[in-house]
């Protein structure tokens, strides 16, 4: 049976692509009709992926809109953050609830706590009529492409976590330029970056299929992983281990790069295959150190990095980013190594996408308000 999530990585290139050229017009809408002038704060909210896209993201969205910036978990924005909002000058405050189906509870719930509180609220979904947009004031459809058929339990998410960043990126560009933050000049040379990571896309997946395929029989005997990532590559870093539980059912982390050092340095389990993702930017020093601190301790590490910088330091094998994405970008292709990784490993162990099949539903309960009290 073919294998639709290896299927949905191969084709990345044409879905960024594509998510790219379709999405000018409603981000443009959405900047137009949100005063962009005005606003001096910016949540970026969302569930899972979406949150790891967010975290992704954050930095970038900062330098450039122009608006300081954070990524919160819908729960924290709905339960916490909301009620402070109102203390707030109204409409200077936005909040971007993400959700890919428009459907999710808690994200909606976000959304409706935030517009309440007086937040100019937008809905970034595929979804134009769900209640995700319903709930917001403005809607950015995210036109994500349809993914290969696949497996009646699902496929795990490859395409909306790329275009969720690329429709993110493409507003934060748009709010900067309509702000004065950047100068149209400086608009158009980031969204010509933006547009050719469909191209990186493709020379990642060149470059590290046939390593992640050895890789994933390389490491059948593994029982957990870690994934290790630093400044915006921390989302990548839990999107990365999100997709292998999805696709494998293994206990996998995602960490922050100097987090490991105090925390997962100590596991008991010493042949861990940890994953150090850096693109060689701000993090690259102490992504080093950490890989020679890892093999020390009998790690299987392996490195997701571009070529130079890997070479600096051994490690059980080396998987390639680009070294010509700046790093606020990378995120967008940094997490396909992993993902090829979990695609093929779940056709070596064999395992069903989501441990679908096992006779439990527990969809609505893992989703949704059990009660009402």
């Amino acid at each position: 049976m073919p294998n639709s999530m290896l299927e949905q990585v191969t084709t990345l290139p044409g879905a960024i692509r594509s998510c790219f050229d379709s999405s000018i017009e409603s981000i443009a809408s959405t900047v137009d009709a949100c005063q962009p002038r005005a606003l001096d704060h910016l949540y970026l909210v969302g569930c899972g992926d979406s949150h790891h896209a967010a975290l992704a993201t954050e930095l970038a969205f900062e330098f450039l809109s122009g608006v300081p910036t954070r990524a919160l978990t819908s729960l924290h924005c709905s339960r916490y953050l909301a009620r402070q909002l109102a203390s707030r000058p109204a409409r200077t405050t936005m909040a971007v609830g993400i959700s890919v189906s428009g459907q999710v509870a808690r994200t909606i719930e976000a959304i409706g706590a935030a517009r309440r509180g007086g937040a100019v609220t937008v809905a970034l979904t595929k979804d134009a009529q769900s209640p995700a947009a319903t709930a917001a004031d403005h809607v950015t459809v995210a036109p994500i492409p349809d993914s290969p058929p696949g497996p009646p339990g699902g496929t795990p998410g490859v395409h909306s976590y790329a275009c969720n960043q690329i429709v993110l990126l493409r507003l934060a560009v748009r709010l900067g330029q309509a702000r004065g933050h950047l100068t149209t000049a400086e608009a158009r040379g980031f969204d010509r970056e933006l547009r050719t990571l469909a191209d990186g896309a493709a020379r990642v997946i060149e470059h590290n299929d046939r390593a992640t395929q050895a890789l994933a029989s390389e490491t059948i005997d593994a029982e957990d992983f870690v994934f290790l990532g630093g400044g915006p590559n921390y989302g990548t870093a839990l999107f990365s281990a999100a997709k292998l539980i999805e696709a494998c059912g293994d206990a996998a982390v995602g960490q922050d790069t100097e987090e490991w050092a105090h925390l997962q340095y100590y596991a008991r389990r010493d042949r861990t295959p940890t994953f150090v993702i850096s693109p060689g930017g701000r993090d690259q020093s102490r992504a080093l150190e950490i890989v020679v601190a890892a093999r020390a301790v009998g790690r299987r590490v392996v490195t997701v990095m571009p070529t130079a910088v890997a070479a600096q330091v051994d490690a059980a094998r080396a998987l390639t980013l680009p070294a010509s994405v700046r790093e606020m970008f990378v995120p967008v292709v940094a997490s396909i190594p992993a993902t090829l990784f979990a695609a093929h490993r779940s056709t070596v162990l064999g395992e069903t996408f989501f441990r679908s099949g096992r006779g439990i539903d527990v969809s609505r309960i893992r989703t949704s308000e059990i009660s009402n009290t």
